[in-house]
């Protein structure tokens, strides 16, 4: 990676400013319901600290409080997890610039600060320079361990580093070196798998990769929109009418470029969705008023096959209503299957990230992206600004 790292600074005696995505999950109490992202900076903040420097600063958003304070959206309950977490003391501050927090920083005898919530201030999504100057003045140097906001052009992220020198940290450093390799330089045969609702969310993920890899395996609700530009009968399945001329050019496209498009050869199928739901097994057609929810077990096995050689697989996207139980296997026994290979397994944040955690297999990838948005623009050959913005090496 041509960017500095955290490896790459001298960090003695200095104060850094480190950008985490610390935007958890959190039940109606403010209980911390899933730690996964804070963990994830473990690594980093743990580097940082051991090596020296006067204090750390930890920024991060949570939630989508449009630039006003609003309590259920502060960090105070991730204060008290890291805490729990490091086995140390972290300050935490009521807001993340202005005076006080200057000075509040300066008296600290904490090593570990954590500020409030940048989106309090409409000016971090507005990218505005000025709250970027005020961030970048607490501190000498700029870490950015936070994916999950790397493809948003935020004061945080792209602003600061305008201003401080910026390297990635052990986080950041593993999504590029990942997803950045999976797109440029795979081991082959290459094979992508895509699921989730909408095509329209996955179009340009599949216009960049058809050409890239060797095949693309096509299951969860975007896959009966495919199905019938095939003629083929969806009943009430989900269908994006006005992407039907886009699935019809994309498996022509396959075609022409000899790359296989796989899509489901039996379904499950229910009368509405609704766990408690009778259930029926379908091949290719879809009775009317029936509503696919899972792929069914020749399907499975179909795909499978075509996964048992792979090398590189990059997953985004589950393969049926795996939130439900009864819709869930298509996604589980896919997971599973993968998980038992030797090929390089990568999880593209968001469903599928949390489809793998559900079934106890997150150990059994090779890495799992912190990022939903971030790894699908990544995956789509975009330049990320919270990347492009870090110094060079």
């Amino acid at each position: 990676m041509a960017k500095l790292t955290v490896t790459d600074l001298q960090l003695k005696g200095k104060t850094v400013l480190m950008r985490v995505d610390f935007n958890v999950p959190q039940d109606t109490n403010l209980k911390i319901t899933d730690d996964t992202r804070i963990r994830a900076t473990l690594p980093t903040i743990k580097y940082i600290l051991e090596n020296g420097v006067t204090k750390l600063i930890l920024m991060s958003h949570l939630g989508r409080p449009d630039g006003k304070i609003v309590a259920k959206y502060s960090l105070k309950p991730i204060a008290v997890k890291l805490q729990e977490l490091l086995g140390q003391p972290v300050l935490f501050l009521n807001d993340c610039v202005g005076a006080n927090i200057k000075n509040d920083i300066a008296a600290a005898k904490e090593r570990i600060v954590l500020l409030e919530n940048l989106r309090f201030h409409a000016e971090e999504e507005a990218n505005d320079a000025g709250f970027a100057k005020q961030l970048a003045s607490l501190a000498d140097i700029f870490v950015n361990d936070a994916f999950g906001t790397a493809h948003r052009a935020h004061a945080s992220t792209e602003g600061v580093t305008h201003y401080l020198k910026s390297a990635a940290g052990f986080l950041l450093e593993k999504e590029i070196e990942y997803l950045g390799s999976a797109v440029a330089n795979p081991e082959r045969p290459f094979v992508v798998i895509l699921g989730g609702a909408k095509v329209s969310d996955k179009i340009g993920v599949i216009e960049n990769l058809l050409p890239k890899c060797d095949a693309i395996i096509i299951g969860g609700g975007m896959a009966y929109t495919f199905l019938k530009a095939q003629g083929k009968a969806i009943g009430n399945s989900k269908l994006e009418k006005d992407k039907l001329d886009l699935a019809k050019s994309i498996l022509d496209k396959a075609k022409q470029l000899k790359k296989d498009i796989l899509l489901p050869i039996d379904n499950l199928i229910v009368e509405t969705i609704d766990a408690g739901a009778k259930t029926e097994l379908v091949g290719e057609n879809i009775p009317d008023g029936k509503i696919a929810v899972d792929i069914g077990p020749k399907t499975i096995a179909f795909f499978e096959e075509k996964l048992k050689t792979a090398k590189t697989i990059v997953w985004n996207g589950p393969l049926g209503i795996f939130e439900m139980d009864p819709f869930s296997k298509g996604t589980q026994e896919i997971a599973k299957f993968i998980s038992g290979l030797k090929a390089v397994s990568i999880i593209g944040g968001g469903d599928t990230a949390a489809a793998v955690a559900k079934f106890n297999l997150e150990d059994k990838m090779t890495h799992i992206s912190t990022g939903g948005g971030a790894s699908l623009e990544f995956l789509e050959g975009k330049i990320l600004p919270g990347i492009a913005a870090l110094t060079d090496k």
